[in-house]
């Protein structure tokens, strides 16, 4: 008997891909993922730099790594650093690393950047161009009364006599500036 060659070639082709054997197919184990780790700065650090040195490890040392998207040497030994330029307030940091059959690997990280604020001279100022001076630095006001009993029946408008922080103080945004303000400074 003779067996026709479509048949045949169609048989073959059937045991190559296991039609009609009860074989699964092989599950194949996950690709490593790349292992990564920043270790500096920490997550939610605060700096007051126009820039952060970010340093970390990587294996496989050959490992490819982006810090916030440029390209970070990796030294033989698997380390990496990066100078990152920051913004004022909060930024985030992602940090990728890949290899060549491995599964690529990435963190994220905030670094808050606070730029100290100039406390300006506000002597003799009024209340109000207190609060106008103060409110654009993100500085709060307190205003305490000073002068006495005859106060009252001064002519005039009260003017700052003294402040807390001094002129020319750097400090936080938020901090609380305290005026002392009189009609007989």
């Amino acid at each position: 008997m003779r067996v026709p060659p479509l048949l045949v070639l169609g048989c073959l082709a059937a045991a190559v891909a296991g039609c009609g054997s009860d074989k699964q197919p092989r599950a194949q184990r996950p690709a490593a993922v790349v292992d990564l780790e920043v270790t500096s700065p920490a997550d939610m650090s605060t700096v007051r730099a126009e820039t952060v040195e970010v340093r970390g490890t990587v294996k496989p040392a050959g490992a490819a790594v982006l810090v916030a998207g440029q390209r970070a040497p990796v030294s033989g030994g698997g380390t990496f650093t990066a100078t990152v330029p920051l913004e004022p307030g909060a930024n985030v940091i992602d940090v990728m690393a890949s290899a060549g059959g491995r599964v690529p690997a990435t963190i994220a990280f905030r670094v808050n950047r606070e730029v100290p604020v100039t406390v300006p001279d506000l002597g003799g100022k009024s209340v109000a161009d207190v609060e106008k001076a103060l409110d654009p630095l993100g500085l709060a006001v307190h205003v305490e009364k000073g002068g006495g009993l005859i106060e009252e029946l001064l002519p005039g408008e009260p003017a700052v006599c003294e402040q807390q922080p001094e002129a020319g103080a750097q400090v936080r945004r938020g901090t609380r500036v305290t005026v002392v303000v009189s009609k007989s400074c």
